[in-house]
C-alpha cells in the first residue's frame, strides 16, 4: 500500500494525510466538509472564499 504524506491544508495550514488537492493546492477532508456544508451566509463562508483564492490557474505562456 502506498504510504500517504502529510500536506498542509491551505485552509487551516494544519497538516494532514486526507484531503483534496485542487490543481497544486491541498484542502483536507475536515476542510472540505466544512466549506460544502457551510451556508453562504454565514460568516465562515467568506473566510473559506478568501482563502480558496489562493488556488490560481497557472497562466498559458
Amino acid at each position: 500500500m502506498e504510504e500517504m504524506n502529510e500536506r498542509v491544508c491551505i485552509v487551516c495550514s494544519q497538516s494532514k494525510k486526507e484531503g483534496i488537492t485542487i490543481i497544486s493546492q491541498f484542502v483536507c477532508e475536515d476542510c472540505e466538509s466544512e466549506i460544502v456544508h457551510t451556508n453562504t451566509e454565514d460568516s465562515k463562508y467568506h473566510f473559506f472564499i478568501h482563502q480558496l483564492k489562493q488556488i490560481m490557474m497557472p497562466e498559458k505562456v
